[in-house]
């Protein structure tokens, strides 16, 4: 991922097509040791093709991803109606061991 944002960061600077050595450059400005082998082959995989257009791909694959299953979980047993008083003594069942974990400086 830190080679992916060097290089945006290299192309939002206006260098359109940043070399190896440009990303180097970067990298080494934060104090990271560059990987030449996972340099070249991300210029590999970005060779010819065009940042934004990228961008707009991956975007749009990101959107068919589903998110939000959390809530349809959390709304199931209140649906239900007679579990309600076991789901209290589970949440304060939940609420101790949160609090236990503060004694332990977690």
């Amino acid at each position: 991922m830190r080679y992916v944002a060097a290089y945006l960061l290299a192309a939002l600077g206006g260098n359109n097509a940043p070399s190896a050595s440009d990303l180097k450059k970067i990298l080494a400005s934060v104090g990271i040791e560059a990987e030449t082998d996972k340099i070249t082959k991300l210029m590999g995989e970005l060779k010819g093709k065009d940042l934004e257009e990228l961008i707009k791909e991956g975007a749009e694959k990101l959107a068919s991803v589903p998110s939000g299953g959390g809530a349809a979980a959390a709304a199931a047993p209140a649906a239900s109606g007679g579990d309600a008083p076991a789901a209290a003594k589970k949440e304060e069942k939940k609420e101790e061991s949160e609090e236990s974990d503060d004694d332990m400086g977690f």
